[in-house]
């Protein structure tokens, strides 16, 4: 067997997106309360069932979807194939809890596959390796029954080996009948929780190494996360905005930070966490100046369309990007330190000034006063002044006092620009 550092798929495609769609869809939209709903309210197989029979996406259009997507600037996306909860998108031979068994009678993952590609986005899968609804899944901490002792008691001598088998063979399924993914996003190990009676699950009982032999097999290109315990392509930065670049062992590497746009993955219909454009936007921003991708969450309901407040969201930051996409594709960290309430992106000679907060009149850049040979707002590319003040002027009415030397100062229109983030482009001499 290969070691997984024998394997270095191709990730230049994925920090060069840096922005994608993550999509959790299955039958907790109809509780609409939360894709952990089955755990969190300890609900039974049978009580769950009801959700399993009502599942109608009627008015899905994953085309919809797709150019909604691409309309945001998005350029990969990820999808639930299967959730904690076991159910299945696809038409799975493994198991018969899967869409083509609800009222909606049919595989609802290869169309959207087919949609997303169409209009130019790359495919992403995330799988569960947990599923509380399998018959020889363990139950712990985490289950459903896990306060259920009679139920407890009937399954002690589940087998998590005969459920590693099924993980195993839903994943081929997956990496073998939809043509070429580029990303597949397992979630998740928890193997250092105990709970006295029972503990977490890893990568012992995922198998991990011989599944991610296996998906190094099939598809040999393909970049895998990192929650099987075992490494991976990229980090998963998860609700949170790291400080800084994420280092391991001393060294950058490749992340993502997966964010949602209220307080649920899922469809939650009460949920009023709802981010504004321009804080999602700022998000995305932070990110990409630290090396970062972002995989922005949208949790369609279960009529199998994306709510307003998302679409609402989806649009804002699709208008922010067309006049800024090339502050954020192609561009990472910069070695210039911006100004306070300001991020820097950097692609080549470019170098985009990203202004949180509007300043009146200037913005005072360090260590730029002699390597700039022009500036403009990118929104309109319309020219931004410059000038380098003498470090030693003394200040005297509206003359500015000196600055540290080599700042570079821009002179700034009083009103800011109609846009959520104004950027101004810096065309670095050679």
């Amino acid at each position: 067997m290969q070691n997984q550092e024998d394997f270095m798929p191709d990730s230049s495609w994925f920090t060069h997106d840096r922005f994608g769609l993550f999509i959790h869809w299955g039958i907790y939209a109809l509780p609409a309360r939360h894709e952990w709903v089955k755990s969190r309210e300890m609900i039974s197989d049978e009580e769950y069932q009801k959700y399993f029979d009502h599942f109608d996406p009627d008015l899905y259009d994953p085309s919809t979807w797709a150019q909604l997507a691409k309309a945001a600037g998005m350029k990969y996306f990820v999808v639930t194939t299967k959730h904690h909860d076991g159910f299945c998108l696809w038409d799975s031979a493994l198991t018969d809890y899967k869409a083509t068994n609800t009222p909606a009678g049919r595989d609802l993952l290869k169309p959207m596959v087919e949609a997303f590609r169409s209009e130019g986005l790359k495919v992403g899968f995330y799988h569960s390796v947990i599923d509380w609804h399998h018959p020889e899944f363990p139950v712990d901490g985490l289950h459903p029954m896990r306060e259920n002792l009679e139920f407890r008691e009937k399954a002690r001598n589940r087998d998590v080996r005969k459920y590693a088998e099924y993980l195993h063979g839903q994943t081929r399924e997956l990496l073998t009948q939809f043509g070429k993914i580029d990303i597949i996003w397992f979630d998740f190990s928890y193997s250092q929780r105990d709970w006295g009676w029972s503990r977490g699950k890893g990568k012992e009982d995922w198998q991990s190494e011989k599944l991610m032999a296996m998906v190094r097999e099939l598809q040999p290109h393909i970049l895998v996360n990192d929650r099987l315990e075992v490494g991976g392509d990229f980090k998963t930065p998860e609700q949170y905005q790291p400080a800084g670049r994420l280092m391991v062992d001393g060294k950058p590497v490749v992340w993502e930070a997966c964010q949602t746009l209220n307080g649920s993955w899922g469809y939650h219909r009460d949920n009023l966490d709802w981010k504004p454009v321009d804080m999602l936007i700022r998000m995305l921003v932070d990110t990409v100046s630290k090396d970062g991708n972002m995989l922005l969450n949208v949790g369609p309901n279960a009529r199998g369309e994306f709510e307003p407040r998302a679409i609402e969201r989806l649009k804002g930051i699709g208008e922010w990007m067309r006049l800024h996409g090339r502050s954020i594709y192609g561009c990472g960290a910069s070695q210039f330190t911006p100004p306070p309430d300001c991020r820097y992106t950097q692609r080549g000679n470019r170098l985009y000034l990203h202004l949180f907060a509007w300043p009146f009149r200037h913005v005072h850049l360090p260590d730029l006063g002699n390597r700039v040979e022009y500036a403009q707002l990118l929104n309109d590319a319309s020219e931004i002044q410059m000038r380098v003040v003498d470090p030693h002027q003394q200040a005297q009415n509206t003359t500015m006092g000196g600055l540290a030397p080599n700042t570079l100062t821009l002179e700034l229109p009083v009103q800011k620009p109609d846009v959520a983030v104004p950027v101004i482009e810096l065309f670095l001499k050679e």
